[in-house]
């Protein structure tokens, strides 16, 4: 009973998120805050698609950056350079990022300890040397310029990047609900006791990588068309390392907690802006005091305790 009473209200509280969200454009005329938002919910992507395999499996992703340059690229390879609709980015850059997954995950997700992480950190580390070196077909460190929004008005990307954040976040949220979602936890949880039962370990590892790299890269791709360009700076270890920190903020594991704090922490500096110099003083403080007196995480804790009807 207070389960269902718990799962009731949390309901009810995303549908009146979700309808506040959507029916912001109505009373916020700014096209310069509406393009905040729709970044917001980009960095929402990246962190969910993050939390997916890494928070689910424990198996930490230092190199998530690379799936985001992958599908942003691919986007704008088929645009910039060929000339093709926009619209076509979404599944090839979700599959090219599935794809280098696959070849990444493939032989490092078989060993233990942190060489996934390392190696997920070098791979996003040489990719983004490559795009460098082969400035003649990468544009360098100018990146692709040039590329076509998807849609012409602030007002309708908005709506484009919040209907990307909710359905992917709500797919990875039945995947992790699941009996898959068990096993993964339960990877997380006991690597060779699940092992021992007879669960094929590396196989459920390597298809949430590529799940959560193909979520990724769909995400690149509505990063690089509303940025109109694209530039090696879609892999840099900074941008990682931001996502994960979104996570541990929002409450590793979740899913929804990540999502949540990765539009809140991707909005914080914007709100923070009338400090001048000090923003980021600030916005760097607040991180700290979090991750460090929570670290649990921020939002997933208290939507527990909201949903539970504790003050």
């Amino acid at each position: 009973m207070v389960g269902d009473r718990m799962r009731g209200r949390q309901a009810a509280g995303m549908i009146v998120i979700l309808a506040a969200l959507a029916g912001l454009p109505l009373f916020v005329r700014s096209d310069y805050f509406l393009g905040i938002l729709s970044v917001c919910f980009i960095y929402g992507i990246w962190a969910t698609s993050w939390d997916f395999m890494s928070g689910l499996t424990g198996r930490e992703n230092f190199g998530h950056a690379l799936f985001i340059g992958a599908g942003a690229y691919t986007a704008a390879f088929l645009n910039g350079k060929l000339g093709t609709s926009p619209w076509w980015g979404l599944p090839a850059g979700g599959l090219a990022a599935g794809l280098i997954s696959l070849v990444i995950g493939v032989p490092t997700l078989r060993l233990r300890g942190p060489y996934f992480a390392l190696a997920m950190l070098a791979a996003a580390t040489i990719m983004q040397r490559l795009t460098l070196i082969f400035w003649q077909y990468s544009g360098g460190e100018e990146g692709i310029p040039g590329l076509d929004p998807m849609f012409e008005t602030k007002t309708a990307i908005y709506y484009l990047c919040l209907c990307g954040f909710v359905g992917i976040t709500a797919l990875l949220l039945l995947f992790a609900r699941s009996p898959w979602g068990l096993i993964l936890r339960s990877i997380r949880g006991d690597e060779a006791a699940s092992q021992a039962a007879g669960i094929d370990v590396t196989f459920h590892k390597i298809a949430a990588l590529v799940v959560s790299a193909c979520c990724a890269g769909i995400g690149g791709v509505l990063y690089a068309h509303y940025q109109e360009a694209v530039t090696p700076d879609v892999f840099s270890v900074t941008l990682s390392i931001t996502i994960i920190i979104m996570v541990y903020v929002g409450g590793i594991g979740t899913l929804y907690g990540p999502a949540v704090g990765a539009v809140l922490l991707a909005l914080l500096p914007e709100l923070l802006r009338g400090l001048g110099q000090y923003r980021l003083w600030v916005y760097s403080l607040v991180l700290i005091f979090i991750l460090f007196f929570a670290p649990g995480g921020l939002i997933a804790p208290l939507w527990r305790r909201v949903a539970a009807g504790r003050p």
